[in-house]
């Protein structure tokens, strides 16, 4: 039924989407299209490729240039905001730190500027469970407020909060969304390198720690932010979204190999064996130079938590996941084997 509301809301309406031709955008725009709404895409170049030129406007502007905003935003009943800085594990080098503020903070400073000035009736803001710090191992919702520790975390909160003082201060319907680790076809970085680790056999068994972590499918993601911007009770308020099935990292080797049609092994590594090996491979590479850390950061991803719970916007808007990851696998495999 919620899904239904908002193809009826969408119809004719004006929307601006930033980040339109990324991983989650392109899909954001495919949906906007089918429920009829008359779709903008801000692009930083009119060579960027547009997703589905025909039946989209692409304007150029950047998040840094509030000018080039205030254009964008002419004539706009809603905006969604899924443009920014992705690269939310890399080193906080000074260059990292400010370009972090620059996009993901000032820049949705700027927009919410340009669609206050411009009437816009709906924001609604893609930000990130990284707005929160780490919850170590228990489960959250929304009630979590512990303050984030990295550049493109603190970004994103001092984001969440503009659009909620925003929505407050104007009578503008504002919504934050804070989707966990998203998967999808044509993902990236953390789930696609474990998925190509498995494939190629460079992963031993992970032992059962009983850690959990939060995922969400590119769909539900999209899912979630049509009904922000379509549901009354949205307004002013935040969430975070999962495809509400928390995985250990144990259950995240054993779908992946299910998918591969290979049988779980009837022995594991121990997670103080795994450690060590990861501690001395980085002792090695120090002694080259040439440490990267990428093997450690994939550990603590599997066998570390991260686990949200997303409750409330079921409850609030609706919200049904459609995809988890078991379900889902088959046919990223297809597609990651494609890619080699």
């Amino acid at each position: 039924m919620a899904l239904v509301v908002t193809a009826e809301f969408f119809q004719n309406r004006s929307v601006l989407v930033t980040g339109g031709t990324g991983f989650i955008g392109r899909r954001l725009v495919a949906a906007l299209l089918e429920r009829g709404a008359e779709v903008r895409v801000l692009v930083r170049s009119v060579s960027r490729r547009l997703p589905d030129r025909d039946s989209v406007e692409g304007v150029t502007g950047d998040l840094t240039d509030p000018i080039s905003l205030i254009c964008a935003c002419a004539g706009i009943d809603t905006v969604f905001h899924a443009a920014g800085f992705a690269h939310a594990d890399a080193a906080a080098t000074p260059d990292f730190v400010t370009r972090h503020w620059a996009v993901n903070a000032e820049g949705t400073f700027h927009l919410l500027n340009a669609a206050r000035t411009a009437g816009v009736a709906r924001f609604v803001f893609l930000s990130s469970v990284k707005a929160i710090g780490e919850p170590g191992p228990r489960c959250v919702d929304e009630d979590w407020d512990t303050l984030p520790e990295t550049p493109y975390g603190q970004a994103k909160r001092a984001a969440e909060e503009r659009v909620l003082a925003v929505g407050r201060e104007s009578g503008m319907h504002t919504v934050n969304l804070r989707p966990a680790l998203v998967y999808g076809p044509g993902m990236k970085a953390n789930l696609l390198r474990l998925i190509k680790a498995v494939r190629r056999s460079w992963l031993p068994p992970l032992p059962e720690t009983g850690n959990r972590r939060s995922l969400v499918h590119v769909d539900d993601v999209v899912q979630s932010l049509l009904l922000a911007a379509a549901q009354p009770v949205a307004a002013g308020q935040t969430y975070f979204v999962t495809d509400c099935r928390p995985y250990s990292g144990q259950e995240l080797y054993r779908l992946i190999r299910q998918a591969l049609g290979r049988p779980m092994p009837r022995w594991t590594v121990p997670a103080t064996v795994l450690w060590g090996a990861v501690n001395l491979a980085d002792g090695i590479r120090g002694l080259t130079g040439r440490r990267d850390g990428q093997a450690r950061a994939m550990l603590e991803k599997l066998l570390g938590w991260a686990c949200y719970d997303s409750r409330r916007i079921v409850n609030e808007l609706g919200y049904r996941p459609l995809w988890d990851l078991e379900r889902a696998l088959p046919g990223l495999l297809q597609g990651e084997e494609r890619c080699e």
